[in-house]
């Protein structure tokens, strides 16, 4: 079994890991009066297991190279996917720009999408940006990111 209770103090305790896959576990716990054994209180316990935030979110690669077209009004660029292995919150991602020139780019938190906000002149404009997006979980008890470098580069 899980789980170990002291006949003294009644405190239950766990004795190995709990596999989230093994619950929820009902059982009963008696309590028995020293003097007189016809004397007991019965209660039912419930245990159910929280999952943990086990894993950080995961791009497919660490660097990505786009291009966008020069003169473009705001435009997509490109969608980045995370995957998280974990389950339920834990494993939903919001996106965010880290760094990088966020008057000139934006990320859709929800769908990962990255575009462009403004027009590139190719003349006047760098020829080259660079933004590192995450992917942030929703976990408990902490949140876990990953990240991703994407390059964009301006086409005459």
């Amino acid at each position: 079994g899980y789980f170990t209770i002291s006949s003294s103090t009644g405190i239950v305790k766990t004795t190995k890991n709990l596999n989230l896959e093994d619950f929820p576990v009902v059982f009963i716990v008696r309590a028995t009066d020293s003097s007189n054994a016809s004397i007991f209180n019965e209660v039912s316990v419930n245990v159910t297991v929280i999952d943990e935030n086990d894993f950080p979110p995961v791009f497919p690669s660490s660097l990505i190279e786009a291009s966008l077209k020069e003169a473009l009004p705001a435009a997509q660029i490109v969608q980045l996917n995370a995957q998280d292995n974990d389950t339920g919150q834990n494993g939903v991602l919001t996106y965010g720009i880290l760094s990088g020139d966020r008057q000139k780019f934006r990320i859709d938190e929800e769908t990962g999408i990255l575009y462009s906000t403004v027009s590139f002149d190719y003349e006047e404009d760098p020829t080259e940006y660079q933004v590192v997006i995450y992917a942030e979980d929703n976990g408990i008890p902490e949140k876990k990111r990953g990240y991703c470098t994407v390059v964009i580069k301006i086409i005459d």
